[in-house]
């Protein structure tokens, strides 16, 4: 039987229920200060359409369009949980599901902006020498 998901003694309901204010004093300080500065406009309007998201998933219907955004210095909030969201990483948007366990991280982290590097064989061209062997 897996463990039921809990975040620093509060299971995923009871984080919902909070309000923002008893949510931030659990996140650690990072966090919590960048959420009791206030958020940005780009922030705020990712909330709002997180919101506007969950509540059509209560009535039932499905979002429209994939939730888009740029604000990867957003911390996942309780209410994002379930969601996808494509986050931008300077190239695509790349779709992040929301998972319980990412409470309290950024977007950011979620979406890489480095792809990993995968060598190939080494061809015609690779090499300075092999710029004089005849192709025949």
């Amino acid at each position: 039987m897996p463990r039921e998901f809990t975040y620093r003694g509060y299971t995923l309901d009871e984080l919902r229920q909070m309000s923002m204010d008893q949510f931030i004093k659990l996140l650690p300080s990072r966090m919590r200060r960048s959420l009791m500065r206030g958020l940005n406009h780009v922030q705020l309007r990712l909330l709002e359409k997180v919101r506007e998201a969950n509540e059509m998933l209560k009535r039932g219907e499905k979002p429209k369009k994939p939730l888009k955004t740029h604000a990867r210095d957003m911390v996942i909030l309780p209410e994002m949980v379930g969601l996808t969201i494509h986050v931008y990483n300077g190239k695509e948007f790349v779709p992040v599901e929301i998972k319980p366990e990412m409470i309290g991280h950024r977007l950011g982290e979620f979406a890489l902006t480095c792809k990993q590097v995968k060598h190939g064989k080494a061809g015609v061209g690779a090499t300075r020498s092999s710029m004089y062997v005849p192709l025949k």
